[in-house]
């Protein structure tokens, strides 16, 4: 099932903790939608000094088999929850799905 990435609202870290999952997206250029391999998703870094430097993410990169446009893709993990984030694709245009 396919879980929309809100724009404001990071996905809870609860469910999504040690789990991979597969984004999808439309490309902006040629509006092919793309789907991602399985993407960890980083723990927040429970060492850190206080809670604003917890923040921990996983980068990576994909080529939209559409027009060969490379998609920068984030995973961000904060104790507040999960972010996705896509380079050149519309804001709230992300969605994810969480490997079994």
């Amino acid at each position: 099932m396919w879980i929309h990435q809100q724009p404001n609202a990071p996905a809870p870290l609860a469910d999504l903790q040690g789990r991979t999952v597969g984004l999808k997206f439309e490309c902006n250029k040629c509006h092919t939608e793309v789907f991602t391999d399985l993407i960890g998703v980083p723990a927040p870094n429970d060492q850190a000094d206080s809670p604003a430097h917890a923040d921990n993410h996983e980068i990576e990169e994909i080529k939209c088999p559409g027009c060969d446009m490379t998609h920068t893709l984030e995973v961000d993990s904060t104790f507040d929850g999960v972010t996705f984030k896509v380079s050149d694709v519309k804001p709230g245009s992300v969605s994810y799905q969480v490997s079994k």
